[in-house]
């Protein structure tokens, strides 16, 4: 046990023909900072499709500590603001994901003030959040850092035009927070693009706020006094499709994943393409099949529309079984390649050096006990376990329930042999 909580791990039995129908669920990435945007309301939010991960849990505990009102019904939540509490979040929980930062703009902009913890999440790497902290300067915050707390206040909050030296997802979404009730207009330039920061952005006018240019590289926020009720509906996960996409083509026959914005994942299937996959495209749909002549191709993650990153980790997988040398390079963090050394313990041939990877294929993979070191490579994990012949046991599985909705449900009903385990 680690203090009270149970170790759960993964028994995969490998080899199996998956058909059926995996429905995909709300976007992790978007649902993490529509919860803490839901803050700045004045009234109720309603947020539809919301998964049921660890994330978002952990998210409206951070919500009951600030004293608002939550009820879930179904895949919905409902959020009351009117007697929320500006306090301190506990860094237990600040420190249990990475998302909790939005908390920060929220807070801040609501209130003009907070305290809060440095945020945790996977150790895919550095990122700072430095970024943010210099946006949150240009708009006239002062912030106090003493050991891992962060204490940011403003008399009022004032629009400003901000550069941010690189496209972040969190930086983007943060200031587009604390713009949303600054006074004056601020523009965010080299926005990041993806389509989670579009889903904020929707959810925040329909409050009132005005937003105009999410999705592109300059977003424009016409900061508001108040905000109304609203609701909005969570994106299809583009990571949690690309996943079974590639577990479609690995180990698939009329495998269907439904409920997806195919655009989204453009760059993925693009890719499977490339290297032999056939795709049947639907409104909201595709059906995949596994084949075994696929040809190697190369990969370089890029921020959106380009290759993400988040899908780095499972594609690996699907090259080791790719005829010829496929080379991989990961642009956006140093500490991607967890997964590497446990593919290589199942059979693969892969050589890593920094963040590149030369990997030879096609290779046969056999079960064996391996380690979820980070959320994306446990879904690495799961995608070979699957392919694999034997059984695989998948430490540290808490990394993939925290971005996967009833995971083993999904894959159990389509064929898989698949359990969660406690080790007390």
């Amino acid at each position: 046990m680690r203090g009270d909580v149970n170790i759960k791990t993964i028994v995969i039995e490998g080899g199996k023909t998956l058909s059926g129908t995996i429905n995909i669920s709300g976007a992790k990435n978007s649902a993490v900072a529509l919860i803490p945007a839901a803050i700045l309301s004045d009234e109720e939010v309603i947020i539809d499709n919301l998964p049921n991960i660890s994330d978002t849990k952990n998210l409206v505990e951070i919500l009951n500590i600030l004293n608002c009102d939550s009820k879930i019904e179904n895949s919905s939540i409902k959020i009351n603001t009117k007697n929320i509490k500006n306090v301190l979040i506990p860094e237990i929980l600040s420190k249990k994901l990475r998302a909790s930062y939005y908390f920060m703009g929220a807070l801040l902009s609501k209130f003009n003030y907070v305290e809060m913890y440095f945020p945790g999440g996977c150790n895919i790497g550095s990122r700072p959040i430095d970024l943010h902290l210099k946006g949150f300067m240009k708009m006239g915050a002062k912030i106090t850092i003493k050991k891992d707390k962060y204490t940011l206040q403003a008399k009022n909050l004032k629009g400003a035009n901000i550069y941010l030296d690189i496209p972040s997802v969190g930086a983007t979404i943060n200031l587009m927070l604390a713009a949303t009730k600054a006074n004056g207009i601020t523009i965010i330039e080299n926005a990041a693009k993806e389509p989670e920061i579009v889903n904020v952005a929707s959810l925040l006018n329909n409050m009132g706020a005005k937003i105009h240019g999410a999705g592109t590289a300059t977003i424009k926020i016409e900061g508001v006094s108040k905000l109304s009720k609203a609701r909005v509906e969570v994106i299809p996960d583009r990571i949690e499709a690309g996943t079974y996409a590639i577990i479609g083509a690995l180990c698939g026959k009329n495998l269907k994943i439904s409920n997806i914005i195919c655009e989204h994942i453009e760059p993925l299937l693009s890719k499977l393409t490339e290297a032999g996959a056939e795709i049947k495209y639907d409104e909201n749909s595709i059906i995949i099949n596994k084949k075994t002549n696929y040809k190697a191709v190369n990969i370089k993650t890029l921020v959106y529309p380009g290759f993400p990153t988040d899908l780095g980790q499972p594609f690996t997988v699907f090259l080791t079984q790719c005829k010829g040398i496929s080379h991989f390079e990961e642009t956006l963090y140093e500490n991607r390649m967890g997964h590497v050394s446990y593919l290589n313990k199942m059979g693969s041939l892969i050589k890593s050096h920094a963040q590149c990877l030369e990997i030879k294929g096609p290779t046969s993979l056999n079960g064996q006990i391996v380690t979820a070191t980070d959320l994306r490579a446990g879904a690495a994990m799961v995608v070979a376990a699957l392919l694999a012949k034997g059984k695989s046991i998948i430490l540290d599985a808490e990394h993939v329930l925290r971005g996967y909705e009833n995971i083993t449900e999904k894959l159990s009903n389509v064929g898989a042999k698949i359990e969660i385990r406690e080790i007390e």
